[in-house]
């Protein structure tokens, strides 16, 4: 009963406040009992030739939220059509409750399946930052031929951070058994090592969050052709511009150009 649900109180911190999402639409899928809330935003180019080129499923990091970043976001790839669509974790913003880490993983799912009928045969990425990495990775192991490309900011292998960041000072009294409750799906040591999709990796030189030695077991993991983006100076939360910005659009079009034909 004291472990019961643990992880999810000491690893998610949901909130609710509104949120300005700017020119974003929102709209929700059935999930479970409730519905998941996903903010979408197209590009310039998108808007102007009336559709996507590629689509971008979007997780964001456990103290965010997807209200905050589509509009914005859609503006990152310069001349390319994409579409955001972002996902609210079950409890956060609009998406209904609770908020569980065991539920992450199957509300990505979801939110996927929604997002091919409406690609049709448009490529998909799935970009994850910070804990929208373990969603994201999860949706390349599970789906290997469906995801065209994969992005990685600042990943977390939760169980691992948990074990030798956080056991040695309950001598693994406390620490063992919340790592045992990671969910599996969420294990991005084992979802690395069973991906093949092209991968574009961002790692925040100063990550102050998710330490580098972190990023570099998912890194030296993951088993498909990989493309690392270094975020020099950077710390966990710092926005992508300026040269890494460029370097981050220059791979997506090496990723998509790796990825073999979706599956119908």
């Amino acid at each position: 009963m004291f472990f019961g649900h643990l992880p999810d109180h000491l690893i998610l911190f949901p909130t609710r406040t509104p949120i300005d999402a700017g020119a974003a639409v929102r709209k929700t899928i059935p999930f479970e009992n409730g519905d998941l809330e996903i903010w979408t935003a197209q590009s310039r180019r998108a808007r102007q030739q009336g559709r996507a080129d590629v689509f971008i499923l979007r997780f964001y990091g456990n103290a965010d939220r997807a209200d905050r970043w589509p509009a914005m976001e859609a503006e990152m790839w310069k001349d390319r059509a994409v579409e955001i669509w972002g996902m609210n974790y079950p409890g956060f913003g609009g998406s209904t409750g609770p908020a569980r880490l065991a539920r992450i993983g199957p509300a990505a799912v979801k939110a996927f399946d929604a997002l091919r009928l409406e690609a049709a045969d448009a490529p998909i990425v799935a970009y994850g930052a910070s804990i929208g990495a373990t969603a994201a990775l999860h949706l390349a192991a599970s789906h290997p031929t469906e995801i065209a490309g994969l992005i990685l900011q600042n990943p977390p292998p939760l169980r691992e951070m948990i074990l030798r960041q956080f056991g040695w000072w309950n001598l693994w009294l406390l620490a063992g058994p919340v790592a045992l409750q990671i969910p599996r799906d969420l294990d991005c040591i084992a979802n690395a090592r069973a991906s093949r999709t092209p991968a574009l990796i961002l790692l925040a030189e100063k990550d102050e969050t998710v330490a580098p030695r972190f990023h570099r077991l998912v890194v030296q993991a993951y088993a498909g052709e990989k493309r690392i983006i270094e975020l020099r100076g950077a710390y966990h939360n710092d926005p992508i511009e300026g040269t890494a910005l460029a370097d981050l659009n220059d791979a997506l079009g090496w990723a998509l150009t790796k990825s073999s034909p979706r599956a119908p």
